[in-house]
C-alpha cells in the first residue's frame, strides 16, 4: 500500500531560501550617511584664495568674529545717529538733563530729543523765531512737556563756554519794555518793581525764561541766572523725553569728562544751582561743551546712542 507523504521536501526548502536571498540581493541598499564637515572644512576661506573682504566676512576666527560684531554695532548706532540728525538738524540731537529745575516734566537723567528752532513750529510762534512762548501757548492750547509753550535750549548770556540750559520760554519782551509790570506773573515776581529786578527795563528784545520747578525767572537772578535770551543764543527746542536713559550719558561724562577735558573753575561756577527740588537734587556743573563731543564719540564706539547725547542743564 502506497502512502502519500505530507510536509515539505528538503528540496523545496532550499528553493525558498534561494528566492529570499535573491530578493535581498535585488533590493536597493540604504546609503550610509556621509561624514559631517568638520570645523576646519567650514573655515577653509583664506586671504590668498578669497581676498581680504570675503575672508573677513566668512572666517570663523574668534578675534575677527568679535571685531565684526563690534563694527556691526557701531554701524547701526551711526545710522541711527545720522537719522536723528537728519530729523533734528542739530548735533547732538539728544541731550541728558543734569538737574531737577524742570520737574515734574523733566527729571535728572532723562534723555531729551531736540530739534532746530525753526522745525515743528507751533501756532502763534514769535515772529522771526520758531518759538511759541508760554504766554502765546495759553491762547492757542499749544503745550510741550506738560505746560503751554516751547522748552528751549540756550547758552546763558550767549557764552559758548557755559553749559547750555533747557528751560521754558515764558514770554517775549521788546527793548526798553517794563516787563515786570506788563507781562510778569505776580505769583513769580510778587510786589517787586522794575527797578528792583535785573534786566528791567529790557536792555534789548528777547525771551524771559524759567525752569518749571524754579520759583523765579532766569532773568531775575535765579535759575540759570542769565540776561534776556536773544534768539541767536537758542540752539534748539525740546521735542520728546526718554526717561532714565540720560543717566548713561551722565555717568560716562563723570568718568571721562575730567580725564579728557578737565573742567575749568569758570565753567564750574558759570551756572547757579536751580532752586531746591524735593525729589532730585541739582547735578554737578559740567565742563566745556567739547566734553559732550568727546563723550559722544565714546558713545558711538561703545554701541550706545545715549552716549552721543550732550549734557544740558535745566
Amino acid at each position: 500500500m502506497s502512502g502519500s507523504s505530507s510536509g515539505t521536501s528538503p528540496g523545496d526548502s532550499g528553493d525558498d531560501d534561494r528566492d529570499r536571498s535573491d530578493e535581498r540581493a535585488g533590493s536597493p541598499q540604504t546609503p550610509s550617511p556621509e561624514p559631517s564637515p568638520t570645523a576646519s572644512d567650514s573655515d577653509d576661506v583664506t586671504i590668498e584664495d578669497d581676498g581680504v573682504i570675503r575672508w573677513f566676512l566668512k572666517t570663523n576666527d574668534e578675534t575677527v568674529m568679535v571685531t565684526r560684531d563690534v563694527l556691526s554695532s557701531v554701524a547701526i548706532v551711526a545710522v541711527v545717529a545720522l537719522l536723528l540728525f537728519g530729523v533734528s538738524g542739530i548735533w547732538p540731537p539728544l541731550v541728558a538733563v543734569e538737574s531737577g529745575s524742570m520737574e515734574p516734566n523733566m527729571y535728572r537723567g532723562d534723555l531729551i530729543f531736540v530739534v532746530e528752532e525753526d522745525r515743528f513750529v507751533g501756532d502763534n510762534a514769535i515772529e522771526g523765531t520758531g518759538v511759541v512762548t508760554l504766554e502765546r501757548g495759553q491762547e492757542t492750547d499749544y503745550t510741550k512737556f506738560g505746560n503751554p509753550g516751547d522748552v528751549i535750549v540756550f547758552r546763558p548770556n550767549g557764552n559758548p563756554a557755559r553749559t547750555p540750559v533747557i528751560h521754558r520760554a515764558h514770554f517775549w519782551v521788546d527793548e526798553g519794555e517794563n516787563w515786570v509790570d506788563t507781562k510778569a506773573s505776580e505769583e513769580i515776581v510778587g510786589d517787586a518793581t522794575c527797578q528792583e529786578v535785573p534786566n528791567c527795563p529790557a536792555p534789548y528784545a528777547g525771551f524771559v525764561t524759567k525752569g518749571d520747578h524754579n520759583l523765579g525767572y532766569d532773568q531775575t537772578g535765579g535759575g540759570a541766572n542769565t540776561n534776556i535770551v536773544k534768539p541767536e543764543w537758542i540752539t534748539g527746542k525740546a521735542q520728546y523725553r526718554i526717561p532714565w536713559l540720560g543717566h548713561v550719558r551722565l555717568a560716562v561724562d563723570d568718568l571721562l569728562g575730567g580725564i579728557l577735558v578737565p573742567p575749568s573753575s569758570s565753567s564750574q561756577l558759570a551756572d547757579t544751582q536751580p532752586e531746591p527740588a524735593p525729589m532730585t537734587p541739582a547735578g554737578p556743573a559740567s565742563g566745556f561743551e567739547s566734553n559732550g563731543e568727546l563723550a559722544g564719540i565714546a558713545g558711538v564706539a561703545g554701541g550706545s546712542i545715549a552716549l552721543a547725547a550732550g549734557r544740558y542743564r535745566p
